[in-house]
């Protein structure tokens, strides 16, 4: 658009934003708004300018907190953002949501998460995945000058550099952090300073110019149009309120306080219509029709009822509606095998899959479960990825929304707390906040017995089990492995896949594989018997099945399979026929998910029992380098079979 045409489009939006916010204010103070109402006062020329060029449905825009005018711009009623800070049962998230935490991820408005670096990636994701579907989008994430500090910025902004993804990082640098000072975030002079570090373009503007705002984004797709490259754009915008209605603002020094109101950018905006010829009186009605549609939307907002617990959908996982695949059967194989062959196997049968991760290219991954498959489908369908496991898992999340289905490998299970924001918070509660899957396949090699010590070792089952909405898989044998990663890809939710290094070299086993989902999500019994119920995770279930059949315990030997959300119910009914449970794990006691499952299973079995459930697992404490430690750190099949005689009284014939 032209100045001529943008400008009053524009005043529109900022007058609509600054008088909506009044009257959250008022609303804040008479208790029918609660919660972090955030104030966008003196940012509405840059929430607004900066959305105007980006097309609804098709570009893909995290909004902040501070962005009310983006919500506004991209078609979201008054009314709608209305009974969000109402939390009534009209609001957009059901009442489940904050005030500020509200969007479309249908329509490619991706939701806020207070975390506010984590929301960079998810948008680099979007906007990668669907330009690997040939579509010419853009993306625009807006952030503060607090967020610039986060780890997940410096990761999402090089991730685009490198993977070229046209995204616009645009900076709301209104001079603080809540009540930090910029001097307290940064020593360079301009955030925008940090571009060529990342060898891409960036500027600062003044934020409060709706104008220079609107023709910069422009320009900055214009060129990303050509070369398909990220840039930084920093807003030197303002904050007129404090953080929150709540905040006082009082850090804020006075003189300060006078300087910023004579940048006041609703006021600026309306001089410069003036400029164009627009007489004050068209102005006056202008904001008299916007202040009297806010008024009736607020009053029609009041009438809305408050949200029921009774007509809430609260499932945190989205519904599988595949059940049936094209079957696979392979002889003689491993688990490392198996994993291999169920990728190619899912990117073979599916275009829409990809394989992201570190070294899983020309490398093949460093367990070599990747082996041949960069040089079968090439670099559009397995990606290396920078060392940055926070934003790798945002991209994959974002890529989820677009038609992509990816693939994340970790090289091992401990570099996936990198990740812990954006898997177990972002990705764990996208159905439950916005109604839509996520699916994503996170693989985590991991397990102790191969000497590679503390950082190299560990499992995190029950670290991950915490975070309703994901799935966690723990397959021991090959078939298992293969369903694992079958299931997993082609469910609607975000899916753990792990895979335990020991067993990577273990039994070879045949796979074959019916083509049913239905059926995959169920514990897998290895033994039969009268004595014991025995529940074992990974490679303790291989170790405690050598421990059975060494002895010929009469006892019935279970995997769980799916450790989240768990389905104990055979395993249950075993325990009532048995009346005894140990359950073996290699995490340590209160790391690993045994405390929970003996925890079920006392209150489903309780009047069975005939004696107190055991717990085998590791010491609490890391795992160590030296072979001679790991092995007595790692439960032995001598004290498997220890603790098997100490449950049953003794050995079966």
């Amino acid at each position: 658009m032209s100045k001529e045409q943008f400008l009053p489009v524009a005043y529109s939006y900022m007058y609509m934003c600054k008088a909506m916010d009044i009257k959250f204010k008022e609303l804040f103070k008479k208790g029918h708004v609660k919660g972090t109402v955030i104030i966008s006062s003196g940012n509405e020329a840059t929430t607004v300018a900066m959305a105007m060029p980006f097309r609804s449905g098709q570009d893909i825009i995290s909004i902040m907190h501070r962005d009310l005018g983006s919500h506004l711009v991209a078609g979201v009623s008054p009314f709608t953002i209305i009974c969000q800070h109402m939390a009534n049962e009209d609001s957009p998230t059901h009442g489940r949501e904050g005030n500020v935490h509200y969007s479309d991820a249908a329509a490619r408005r991706f939701p806020m998460i207070s975390h506010l670096g984590d929301m960079l990636a998810p948008t680099v994701g979007g906007v990668w995945a669907a330009r690997l579907n040939n579509e010419n989008i853009f993306g625009i994430i807006p952030l503060g000058d607090g967020a610039s500090s986060t780890g997940d910025f410096h990761e999402s902004i090089n991730l685009a550099a490198v993977q070229k993804v046209p995204v616009i990082f645009l900076i709301e640098n209104n001079g603080y952090a809540y009540s930090t000072p910029v001097k307290y975030q940064y020593s360079c002079k301009q955030l925008s300073d940090r571009a060529p570090g990342y060898g891409i373009e960036g500027c600062t503007i003044d934020g409060t110019d709706a104008w220079e705002v609107y023709s910069t984004v422009c320009n900055a797709l214009d060129k990303m149009n050509k070369d398909s490259m990220p840039r930084i754009i920093e807003c030197m915008t303002l904050r007129l309120e404090g953080h929150a209605a709540y905040d006082n603002a009082e850090y804020v020094p006075e003189e300060e306080k006078k300087r910023n109101l004579e940048r006041e950018p609703v006021k600026r905006t309306r001089n410069a219509l003036q400029e164009l010829g627009y007489q004050d009186s068209e102005i006056l009605a202008l904001e008299a029709e916007i202040e009297q549609l806010i008024t009736d939307d607020i009053f029609k907002a009041l009438q809305s009822g408050r949200p029921s617990p009774e007509k809430q959908d609260w499932s945190v996982f989205a519904p599988s509606k595949i059940n049936q695949v094209k079957p696979f059967s392979a002889e003689k194989v491993r688990n490392l095998n198996a994993i291999n062959s169920a990728m190619d196997y899912l990117l073979s049968e599916n275009s829409d899959a990809v394989i992201v991760g570190q070294d899983i290219g020309v490398y093949e991954s460093p367990f070599k479960s990747c082996k041949g498959l960069y040089k079968k489908y090439g670099p559009r369908r397995v990606f290396d990825m920078p060392v940055c496991e926070s934003a790798t898992a945002g991209l994959c999340l974002g890529a989820s929304q677009v038609g992509i289905r990816p693939i994340m490998e970790f090289q091992f299970a401990d570099f996936a707390t990198e990740a812990v924001t954006q898997v177990g918070l972002n990705a764990g509660t996208w159905y439950f906040r916005t109604g839509l899957g996520a699916p994503a396949v996170f693989r985590l090699p991991c397990g102790g017995g191969i000497t590679l010590g503390m950082f190299h070792s560990g499992e995190f089952d029950g670290l991950w089990s915490r975070f309703p909405g994901l799935k966690m898989f723990y397959p021991v044998t090959p078939q298992e492995c293969f369903e694992a990663m079958v299931a997993a890809f082609y469910d609607p939710n975000p899916c753990i896949v792990f895979e335990h290094k020991l067993l990577y070299w273990g039994k070879q086993d045949s796979i074959q594989f019916d083509g049913d989902l239905s059926l995959i999500e169920r514990p897998r019994s290895y033994t039969k018997g009268n004595d014991l119920t025995i529940v074992a995770f990974g490679a303790m279930a291989e170790s405690a099945l050598a421990v059975i059949n060494k002895f010929n315990y009469s006892v019935q030997l279970w995997n769980p399979f799916i450790l989240n959300p768990l389905k104990l119910e055979p395993i249950i009914e075993s325990v009532r026929a048995t009346g005894k449970l140990l359950v073996i794990q290699e995490s340590g006691e209160t790391a690993g998910i045994g405390d929970r499952i003996i925890s079920i299973i006392c209150r489903e079995c309780f009047s069975y029992l005939k004696c107190a459930p055991l717990l085998v697992a590791s010491p609490d404490m890391p795992v160590p380098f030296a072979k001679e430690l790991e092995t007595f750190y790692i439960p032995s099949q001598d004290r498997i079979s220890m603790a098997i005689e100490s449950m049953i009284g003794a050995k079966s014939e």
